[in-house]
Order: C-alpha cells, then sequence, then structure tokens
C-alpha cells in the first residue's frame, strides 16, 4: 500500500555548530520505466528546510510537505508533515524536542518521552528526503547505526565506490543500505560531501536522483539489482537447507484438498525436488540415511499460492517464511523480472514459484509505468507476441486500455496458449470484458465497480477503490449481478479476489491496528508497524465509517455467494508480505467458504487455474515437494495457518524462525528439531541447519 518510490535525495542540511547564512534549492526527479512520475523541491536555509514532495502515478501517489528544523548534528528537532497520502487520505504528523522531552503526534500513534539529546524521529508519512536524513543520521554513529523513536535501530552499510558520468560532470559515489526502517531495505548514493545523489532499487520501477543526471536511471537500475542480488545470495546460502540424503517429514497429518480432510499420523519423504512416499507411521525404525523431521503432530498441507502479486527480490524470503510457494506475478517492470527468474531457476535465491503476467496498458494521465503502453493495437499485438516468445502465462490488461482493443488482444494471446486477465478499463464494463476474452478478472472490487459505478464515472482514479464504500446497498440478487455470474459461469472466467488490500484499505483507521494484522505487526521493523496503523482513506463521519464498515461486509457477502455459483476464486493480495496471503484465506472463511474449502482455493484450486495440478497442489507420490509445517489443524482453526515452522519449496527446506530473524523480524515460532542422516553428518560435518536433536 506504500509507494514503491522508497527513495531519498537530500539537500545540503547544516551540520556546523552556528547557522549558515545562505539559501538553497534543490530539485529531484523521481522516474518510473523510464518516465519522470514526482518530484521532491528542497528549498533549505541556515538551520531549517521545506520539502515539496509530489508523485503521480497510476491515478494516485503522495502528496506533501515537510518542515524541518534540525540541531548543529543534523537531527531534526521540529518536524511537521501536511498533506495527503498514496490514496489522498490526510496526512498531518509533527515532531518536536525541546526542554529535554521528545513529544510525536501522527496518525499511526502519539507519543512523548524524555531524551537529554534529540533522538532521531522516524515519521509516518516519509519522504524520499526523510529516507536521507535518517541516513546522514546514521553515519554519524561511530559504527554507522542509530537508535530511533518510537523504537527501533537503523544501520547503514557501505558497498561500493564508484564514479558517475564523465569529465567536468563526473561525480565519485558511494553506494550505502540503509535497513530497519522498513521491510525492505534502502540503497542510497552519497558524493563526496555525503549528501545523496541517488535512492533507487533493483528495478527501474522507481528511482529519485539528482535533476539534471535521469540519463543515469538505467544504470542505477542495473546496480540496484547488483546490490539486492548480492544480498539476496547471501541469505540463500545461509537460509536455504538442502540435503543429498532422503528428507523424512515425520509424525504429520497431510491435508489433503481433494477431500478437505487430514490423514492419520504420517511421514512424507522426499529425495532432490520430489515426494518419494507418503506413508502412515507404523512405527517401523528410521533409516539411518535420512535426514529426519519431526513434526509432532503438527498439520502438513500444499504451500500456499498468491494469485496476484508483484514481485520484488526480498519478498521472496517473506512469502517462502509465509508457506507461499508459488505465485502469480500480475505486471512489473520486464528486464527485472526476466532477471529474477534466471535467478530463481537456477537455485541463487529464494523465491516462490512465479507465473508471470505481461503487462499492457493503455496511454492517458492516468497510466500505470509497467510493462508496455503501446501507442497502437498493432503494436499492442505485437507486446503479447513478445511475452508469448519470453514464456509469460497470460496478458494482463490494466484501467487506461482502449476497451475496443480487448478483444484483438485476448484473441492473439488465445491463439498463443496465453490466458488474459486484468483490471476493467475505464468506461467499460465486466460484462463486455468477459464476452471479449478475459479468462479472469483482478480484483473483486473490479467485478462489483461493475455494478456500482456510473457509466461516466473514471475508474483510473482511487475512485476505483473509495467507490466501495458505496457496495453495503448492493443486492446481489440484482438481475445486473446476477448477469455478470451468469457469464463468468458461462465462460468460466475466475476472479483473483484481493479482498485482504481492500479490508485494509477500507477499514484502516488512524492510530489503529488493521483486522487481521493483530498477530504480526509489532514483531516488525518500526516504519513498517507505523505507516499499516494509518488511514489510507478520508473518514469525515459516522455514516462515512459505516459505509465502508459495509462496504467490506458486502464484499464478503459476493464472495460467499460467487463460490456458491460455482465460480473459481483465486486467493491474491497486491501486496508482497506473505502475511496477506494467510489473511486473504482467512477472509475466505469469514466470507462462508469452511476451513477446507478455503485452503483449497489456496492450494490445489490455484494449481487447477495455473495447468499443473499433475505436479503441484497436493501432497502425494511423484509430485513436487512444496508444502508447509504448522502446528494445530488449520481444517478446524484456519488460523492455524499463520505459525509455519518449516516451508519446503522444490525440496529446499527453509525454516520461518531463521527467515525472520535474518530480516529483523521478531520471530513467531521455532523451528522442528531434525536428525542429520549419519551418512551425510559424516561427510558434512554436521552443517545441516543446527537443528538436531536427540531421537
Amino acid at each position: 500500500m506504500r509507494g514503491v518510490f522508497a527513495g531519498a535525495l537530500a539537500a545540503a542540511l547544516l551540520l556546523a555548530a552556528s547557522p549558515m547564512a545562505f539559501a538553497a534549492t534543490e530539485r529531484l526527479s523521481i522516474l518510473s520505466n523510464g518516465e519522470s512520475v514526482g518530484s521532491l523541491v528542497i528549498e533549505s536555509e541556515g538551520s531549517r528546510a521545506t520539502v515539496d514532495y509530489r508523485i503521480d502515478n497510476n491515478g494516485r501517489g503522495p502528496k506533501h510537505r515537510e518542515e524541518l528544523t534540525f540541531d548543529a548534528q543534523g537531527i531534526p528537532i521540529a518536524w511537521t508533515i501536511k498533506g495527503t497520502s498514496l490514496m489522498g487520505g490526510a496526512v498531518v504528523e509533527s515532531f518536536a524536542w525541546s526542554g529535554g522531552r521528545a513529544r510525536w503526534t501522527s496518525q499511526a500513534d502519539r507519543g512523548a518521552v524524555k531524551a537529554d539529546r534529540p533522538p532521531l524521529y522516524v515519521v509516518n508519512d516519509d519522504s524520499p528526503y526523510a529516507i536521507w536524513v535518517y541516513a546522514r543520521a546514521a553515519l554519524a554513529a561511530p559504527d554507522h547505526s542509530i537508535a530511533v523513536l518510537p523504537s527501533g535501530r537503523i544501520t547503514m552499510e557501505k558497498l561500493r565506490t564508484l564514479t558517475l558520468g564523465e569529465g567536468a560532470a563526473a561525480t565519485e559515489v558511494t553506494a550505502w543500505r540503509l535497513t530497519g526502517v522498513q521491510l525492505n531495505p534502502s540503497y542510497l548514493l552519497l558524493d563526496g560531501e555525503q549528501k545523496l545523489f541517488a535512492l533507487f532499487g533493483p528495478s527501474a520501477e522507481g528511482t529519485t536522483i539528482r535533476a539534471g543526471n535521469e540519463a543515469a536511471v538505467p544504470l542505477l537500475g542495473k546496480l540496484g539489482s547488483e546490490l539486492e542480488t548480492e544480498r539476496a545470495l547471501q541469505l540463500q546460502r545461509k537460509l536455504a537447507h538442502r540435503f543429498d540424503a532422503p528428507v523424512r517429514v515425520r509424525n504429520v497429518r497431510v491435508f489433503d484438498p481433494e477431500t478437505g480432510t487430514l490423514s492419520p499420523l504420517s511421514s512424507v519423504v522426499v529425495m532432490r525436488d520430489t515426494i518419494a512416499q507418503v506413508t502412515a507411521e507404523d512405527g517401523r525404525p528410521v533409516p539411518a540415511d535420512e535426514v529426519v523431521i519431526d513434526g509432532e503432530g503438527g498439520t502438513l498441507y500444499p504451500g500456499l499460492h498468491d494469485m496476484h502479486s508483484h514481485a520484488t527480490l526480498p519478498a521472496g524470503l517473506m512469502y517462502l517464511a509465509a508457506g507461499v510457494t508459488a505465485t502469480r506475478d500480475m505486471g512489473n517492470d520486464n528486464g527485472f523480472l526476466q532477471g529474477l527468474l534466471t535467478k530463481i531457476d537456477a537455485g541463487e535465491v529464494a523465491w516462490p514459484r512465479i507465473v508471470p503476467n505481461g503487462f499492457i496498458e493503455g496511454r492517458s494521465p492516468y497510466s500505470a509505468r509497467f510493462g508496455f503502453i503501446p501507442a497502437t493495437v498493432e503494436e499492442a499485438l505485437g507486446n503479447v507476441r513478445w511475452y508469448a516468445d519470453r514464456g509469460y502465462a497470460e496478458i494482463k490488461i490494466y484501467n487506461s486500455m482502449n476497451p475496443d482493443w480487448v478483444k484483438p488482444i485476448a484473441a492473439e494471446a488465445h491463439r498463443l496458449g496465453l490466458k488474459v486477465t486484468g483490471h476493467v478499463p475505464a468506461f467499460t464494463s465486466p460484462d463486455r470484458m468477459i464476452a471479449d476474452g478475459y479468462d479472469s478478472i483482478a480484483h473483486i472490487n473490479q467485478l462489483m465497480l461493475g455494478w456500482i459505478l456510473k457509466p461516466e464515472e473514471d475508474s483510473r482514479t482511487p475512485l476505483r477503490l473509495t467507490a466501495m464504500a458505496r457496495a453495503g446497498s448492493l443486492d446481489l440478487n440484482a438481475e445486473a449481478v446476477q448477469r455478470t455470474v451468469g457469464l463468468m459461469k458461462t465462460h468460466g472466467t475466475a476472479l483473483d479476489t484481493t479482498a485482504v488490500i481492500l479490508e485494509q484499505l477500507m477499514l484502516s483507521r488512524a492510530g489503529q491496528v488493521p483486522p487481521g494484522q493483530e498477530d504480526f505487526l509489532s514483531h516488525m521493523p518500526i516504519g513498517f508497524q507505523r505507516y499499516r496503523k494509518r488511514s489510507f482513506v478520508t473518514i469525515a463521519n459516522k455514516a462515512e465509517d459505516a459505509a465502508y464498515q459495509a462496504g467490506v461486509a458486502k464484499m464478503l457477502e459476493t464472495i460467499g455467494m460467487l463460490h456458491k455459483a460455482g465460480i473459481r476464486l483465486l486467493p491474491g493480495t497486491d501486496d508482497a508480505t506473505g502475511f496477506s496471503v494467510q489473511r486473504e484465506i482467512e477472509l475466505y472463511v469469514k466470507a462462508g467458504l469452511t476451513p477446507a474449502e478455503a485452503l483449497r482455493a489456496g492450494t490445489l484450486g490455484a494449481e487447477e487455474f495455473l495447468g499443473r495440478a499433475d505436479r503441484l497442489g497436493s501432497i502425494a507420490r511423484g509430485k513436487l515437494a512444496d508444502f508447509v509445517l504448522v502446528p494445530g489443524d488449520p481444517t478446524r482453526d484456519i488460523t492455524a495457518i499463520r505459525r509455519p515452522r518449516m516451508v519446503m519449496k522444490g525440496g529446499v527446506v527453509y525454516f520461518p524462525s531463521e527467515i525472520h530473524a535474518a530480516l529483523g523480524i521478531q520471530p513467531f515460532t521455532t523451528a522442528p528439531a531434525i536428525r542429520p542422516a549419519e551418512k551425510l553428518a559424516a561427510r558434512e560435518g554436521n552443517d545441516h541447519g543446527g537443528h538436531e536433536d536427540a531421537y
């Protein structure tokens, strides 16, 4: 839900003991997929700075103004932020230190603490400039690490030095990694004066860079990919446990998504990436040359699926820690995704399996900067062929697409063996898109808007989300609703629901933990925690609050109705934490599905849609070894899926407790006991993950 443009470019702050009597203006550009989508303008004079921050991308973006006052060491002693957030919600935030006391107020929280010196405050609604403020403060610490308010610690890590530009325009910069603020790290380039030259990431999706240097953005995308890949490779070597011997997961009850039942206590044996045996526990001695993982009576179920993902390199470990072993990428930077797929296939990085969708958008002031934005229908057909030649499974169509182009695009995709999915483009209807070739619709709101919006209303704007406040009064037996459902049944059209992201948006309230996040949010980095405890929509009065509550209830009622009608539901999130996939499955239960039905939708049902049910989606001999171990029985209490103890993807073992600790997240569970194979232990010196226990 946050903007994807984490980045920070900064003006020179006054760090001398006495104020400097000059004013300076710095302008920074924010680019996505090679196009300008925003700006950062900093006015600084003496110990004060003002920052104007604006992003317009995909019909949305934060827009706010910051005012800061710094002490002699460059730590803010006063900081105010006013404006609007990603989806247009009001932003009013302030921090101040004086008289040995720090006070703050934000959408997330308010507080006060005693402090002899100004502490570094992490704002709730930050900007690229704020990220640099944190980085500069951490650099000033002896170990490049500093405690922050309201809690936590951030760290800067030096990576490499390089020169950008040529001749007189050449600038020597140093790349740094900032961790501890958000779930994912930030990458910054600092010049010789420790001013920010750029903040960037491992794709061309979002880069903030000093104005006049925009031509360097492609190079920074490559650099970001290199740096994040280095980190991912290190984490994979540390966290992925591979064994040459058979791996026996014993004392488990195996969930069968076909019947919705659990087996008696059983053992599942895996060799390399394939399930070799599924047998009942019979008391026989376990062969000494096998690795044994004791499930302690827990449940083993097939890996979950996120059927609406947008891959980032760091997200892979988060997904795996949540028991997600497969995703459907619904639009990405094409170069980045191709590189990521190569790394996953080589086993270099930790990631679920990815089914890629090729993103095609129309040109408008609201265009999303993903994939391709063709100028003609002929160009769009060429884009379809480009994706087909690179092994993409589907084409995804977006908000600004000309509705008249959808039918020929879908026909070409189907001719080449690709499915078609997407948003319902503005000023058309789900019914037409189904008739013109959609195999699935992305987002339940995109489906329901066809029953809610007036023909002239523009779904390219945040209205495509906020209009869901009107859903509470919707009659699901109305002719228009049932006509659409009938078309879906006739054409076999599925729905990837992403109910969790709608719940998070519509029920977000300032200062409150969002529903479904109560048991994990406090474990997360401080910036992530605080941003989730905010309102993403503007609630003017009790009536609007009640309307959003009713809209969520109707959304869940609609999911239940579609399930009863036989429409295939595909759990998706539009969020990369992994926790949201668990919540999506829980919402299916709230909508009326049994826990077993919800688990089936997230496992075998997803693989049936993807056409891979012959080798994935259930735990059976000869299938690929993708499964999850949890304590308890998720067929009775679906929340049991929130506590994976072990996850296996393609025979590679991961322990969520290890992953979370490595990512700066407080672990939720402990790893199960492992008995190493005797021959393997003798050959590898017991280097098998450190979880061995006596049997």
